[in-house]
Order: C-alpha cells, then sequence, then structure tokens
C-alpha cells in the first residue's frame, strides 16, 4: 500500500509539473489533487521541491531517457528508425499522463527539464551523463555503419553523431521558442525527413 500510495503522488505531481511547471505548483494543490490527507501526504513528502526532485529523476529515468542498447546495431538507418520510433512513444506517454490533452502538452516536458536543472545539482549531473552515454551510442552505430560501407564520410564519427543529435535538440528547442507545439506531427515528419536526407548524403559521399 505504501509503494502504491508512494507512486500514486508522483504521477498526480508529475501531471501537475507538466501543467503548470514547478513555480506554479503548490503543496496543496498536489494534496488535493491526490485525494490524501494532509497526515497522509506529509508521511511521504515534506516539501515541494522534495517531490519536484523524485519526480524529475522518476521523469527522466522511467520516461523521457532513451535506452540504445536496445535499439537495431544491424545499420545505421535501422538505429535512427528504432530512435525516432522510441520518441514518438515518448511523446504519447506524455500525452497519457496528461489526460491526452492537445499538443501543445508535449512540450511541456521540456519546461520541467529546464526547470530540474535549474534547480537541482544531481539532475543537471544525471542529464549530462545521459548525454554523454547518448553521444558514445551515436559514435559507436556510425562506426560500424563505416566498417560495413553503408555510409562513408570524412567527417569523424563524433562529428556526425553530433549532426544527429543536434538536429533533434534543435528541434525541440524550435518547438517550444516559436510557439509551434500544434503542429507537432508535421514537425515530427520534418525531423525523419531532415534525418533521412542526412543519412542519404552520408551514404552517397
Amino acid at each position: 500500500m505504501e509503494k502504491d500510495s508512494r507512486e500514486h503522488i508522483l504521477e498526480v505531481s508529475l501531471s501537475l509539473f507538466l501543467q503548470k511547471g514547478f513555480k506554479g505548483v503548490t503543496m496543496r494543490d498536489i494534496v488535493e489533487k491526490t485525494g490524501l490527507s494532509k497526515g497522509a501526504f506529509y508521511h511521504y513528502f515534506k516539501s515541494k521541491e522534495q517531490v519536484f526532485e523524485e519526480v524529475a529523476n522518476y521523469f527522466y529515468k522511467d520516461i523521457f531517457i532513451q535506452h540504445f542498447e536496445h535499439f537495431s546495431h544491424e545499420s545505421l538507418k535501422a538505429f535512427c528508425e528504432d530512435c525516432l520510433k522510441d520518441v514518438d512513444e515518448k511523446f504519447l506517454t506524455v500525452r497519457k499522463i496528461g489526460g491526452n490533452r492537445t499538443e501543445e502538452w508535449n512540450i511541456n516536458h521540456y519546461f520541467l527539464i529546464f526547470d530540474a536543472v535549474a534547480l537541482l545539482p544531481s539532475f543537471k549531473k544525471l542529464h549530462t551523463e545521459h548525454h554523454a552515454l547518448e553521444l558514445k551510442s551515436w559514435k559507436k552505430i556510425i562506426g560500424i555503419a563505416k566498417k560495413s560501407g553503408e555510409i562513408k564520410s570524412a567527417l569523424s564519427n563524433e562529428q556526425i553523431a553530433k549532426m544527429f543529435l543536434y538536429m533533434g535538440d534543435g528541434f525541440g528547442m524550435n518547438v517550444v521558442f516559436d510557439g509551434s507545439a500544434g503542429k507537432m506531427e508535421a514537425h515530427k515528419k520534418e525531423i525523419r525527413q531532415l534525418w533521412g536526407n542526412f543519412y542519404e548524403m552520408l551514404k552517397g559521399q
């Protein structure tokens, strides 16, 4: 029962933080939304900051992080496809957490991550470590693709890896800052096209 109550608090809190951001959520909001008594709630968490830290780590580790070891390593093309499918599934998960709200909901997780990086040193370290792992995974599959003859390029494995990663990161930031989250499906098609064109360029070099 204790595990169920704690997980319930985390799931409810995640939905609220995604909806309103860290500053927009109060402890009263969380307690009321969980339906628990104050005594029961404070048995698990003593402050909003404590809730947010656990929520951010839960979201990042269990939902946001990509597990590259599960992606196909038969080819760079297959790896890219698995990566894009995984991103689609993560967006769907975030929307379900938000009760299948409009597509604007899809970008709210960026704000949660921004808040976590700014407020939680441990989260910033976690994010940095994952980014290093992400780069390492891309470099590995690019090395395999070069060795098999799938792609040919004078660019280093790291340069190619960063091109794929930064196209994805830039896409996400553009959606956040230009307010075009309502066109999410179009944006996802665009990043697929960008990756596809870059891949074809690497094949042809």
